[in-house]
């Protein structure tokens, strides 16, 4: 059963294997993956999904419902 979720930084940096290596394949800083909190930011989650091949999903719906929740 597939399960929707809004992508988590957990699972980018589990795919990729270090905080570090995610980083490099995004070109951005470490510490820029520390300021995104427990969710990939929209555009990056994107960006991901792209750069995985789909291996890691955005379900921007996910995202969508988030933002009108939190107006």
């Amino acid at each position: 059963m597939l399960i929707l979720t809004i992508m988590k930084t957990c699972d980018v940096i589990q795919y990729f294997g270090s905080q570090a290596a995610a980083a490099r394949a995004l070109g951005i800083t470490r510490s820029a993956i520390s300021q995104w909190g427990e969710q990939v930011p929209l555009a990056t989650a994107a960006r991901l999904e792209k750069l995985t091949f789909g291996k890691l999903r955005l379900e921007i719906a996910l995202y969508s419902r988030k933002a009108s929740v939190s107006s």
